[in-house]
């Protein structure tokens, strides 16, 4: 019997060092492909030709390193396992690398074992050349309190990718992002594929309590700490020992526990309030915010210190406006889940109405989104819910009023979610390449260098679309 072969490519400026790499893979398994620069791994990928399993790629090389070879690599192969290797160690190249889109990282010298567990790993079956066939299927984690991880997204498959590369760090992570973008769905992500997964996560939300209050919470007390103290209690970090602990909205946080909480970070001791030892535990720290921490720095409000202490790892969570492509499979999910929790009727989403919430720009994110998805399930009106979301929609001008669009779609035409979703993409399409050309006032040149598409693709755009300038 004849196995498939995998394809993998080398790509590294030293040729006795690639052909190297590519010896250690066994013949009858593997086709290596070698190139010396990132502009020949970019053209070797835009040819297709083969489909690739793995790419190595040096981080150290001459006009394109690693790194960016990697960021333009991930807008025409999305999906294909990347192992970035470097002469160099430590969480800043390691954090760079995921942050471009590797899935893995080697130090060199690297050696035939090294290269052994990443084929194992990544290499798990030949890719089979198809036609796509539409977006792909979401990647859905569920948790225990109900809340779950939905990934479509080119944007959330690579935060998805960064977990697990996270899964090997126990280091501090910070997730930034809007309100109501899913901060905390990450930070439970972030847990469950770590080593203190067995363990608790906690969560504290510093914007809610006032500090005085905040600090007990956090560190504990002793008995006659303050008034009405009258036993000791333990706080979150001491219950949190061996675990996780989520500290939300972390910008909130006053400068005095802001100093206290470096201590924990830096030697992970603190003292209880009224105590005269300190403590000593081993916890994990994630910490969200929606504030732009290097502005609240430089207004004073927030320690720089601390901020360097948390983000050698930073995850950014999009808003849900920039990963339009989500919306139909969140609107059903989230259906689907409230009807069960409130033993309502199911419902479904009428083609205008999925055209409709994708167009909207949903300001409160993913929190927005579920309590439509709630009104929609009570009321059940789908009409006054499809007027809703235009009359929200509306102000930013989208191409097309969303009716028209979709009234030539026979609802037994529809086969699937999948259709709606691929119909869906060329009105986001449209109205996205309308509002880059408003902005550019019609000059089609910058727009096409703001789109990152070529001039000619941008008109063929402008003609299929029928896109003309607002008035």
């Amino acid at each position: 019997m004849n196995l498939p072969l995998f394809h993998v490519l080398v790509v590294d400026d030293e040729p006795a060092v690639a052909r190297y790499l590519a010896g250690l893979l066994p013949p009858s398994r593997f086709k290596t492909h070698v190139v010396n620069s990132g502009h020949e791994c970019l053209k070797k990928i835009q040819s297709k030709t083969p489909s690739l399993d793995l790419i190595l790629i040096d981080s150290e090389m001459p006009e394109m390193d690693g790194f960016s070879t990697l960021r333009q690599l991930r807008r025409i192969a999305t999906d294909t396992p990347v192992v970035m290797m470097s002469c160099f160690s430590g969480p800043e190249h390691t954090m760079e690398a995921w942050q471009c889109g590797a899935q893995d990282f080697l130090q060199k010298p690297i050696l035939s074992a090294d290269i052994e567990k990443m084929v194992a790993k990544h290499c798990k079956e030949p890719k089979v050349a198809v036609e796509p066939s539409g977006p792909q299927q979401p990647h859905l984690e569920d948790f225990d309190d109900g809340q779950f991880f939905l990934a479509t997204s080119p944007e959330m498959r690579a935060i998805r990718r960064q977990v697990s590369m996270l899964s090997k760090a126990d280091v501090p992570v910070l997730i930034t992002g809007e309100s109501g973008v899913g901060k905390e769905v990450v930070a439970q992500l972030l847990h469950r594929h770590s080593q203190r997964a067995s363990r608790q996560l906690l969560k504290v939300n510093c914007a809610a309590l006032p500090q005085d209050l905040l600090e007990s919470e956090l560190f504990g007390y002793e008995a006659g700490a303050f008034t009405g103290a009258m036993k000791s209690k333990p706080g979150k970090f001491e219950l949190c020992d061996g675990g996780t602990i989520l500290l939300d909205e972390i910008g909130e946080m006053s400068s005095q526990l802001q100093a206290k909480l470096l201590h924990v970070l830096q030697d992970g001791t603190f003292s209880r309030l009224g105590a005269r030892v300190n403590t000593k535990v081993n916890v994990r720290v994630l910490a969200a915010t929606n504030v732009d921490i290097e502005q609240a720095i430089a207004e004073k409000r927030f320690r720089e210190d601390l901020y360097y202490r948390l983000n050698a790892f930073v995850i950014k969570v999009p808003p849900l406006r920039e990963r339009r492509e989500e919306i139909p499979y969140f609107l059903n999910e989230l259906a689907r889940r409230f009807s069960i929790t409130h033993h309502l009727e199911p419902v479904t989403f009428t083609p205008e109405m999925i055209a409709a919430a994708v167009l909207y720009p949903w300001p409160g994110n993913l929190r927005e989104l579920g309590n439509f998805v709630k009104r929609y399930l009570i009321i059940r009106d789908a009409d006054s819910a499809l007027a809703e979301l235009e009359s929200k929609a509306r102000p930013r001008h989208a191409a097309q009023s969303m009716r028209p669009v979709m009234e030539d779609v026979a609802p037994a035409s529809i086969s699937g979610l999948k259709s709606v979703v691929r119909s869906m993409k060329d009105q986001t399409e449209s109205r996205m390449i309308l509002e880059v050309l408003d902005h550019a006032k019609w000059n089609r040149r910058i727009a096409a260098e703001r789109l990152q598409i070529s001039y000619k693709a941008l008109l063929y755009k402008i003609r299929v679309y029928n896109l003309e300038a607002s008035a």
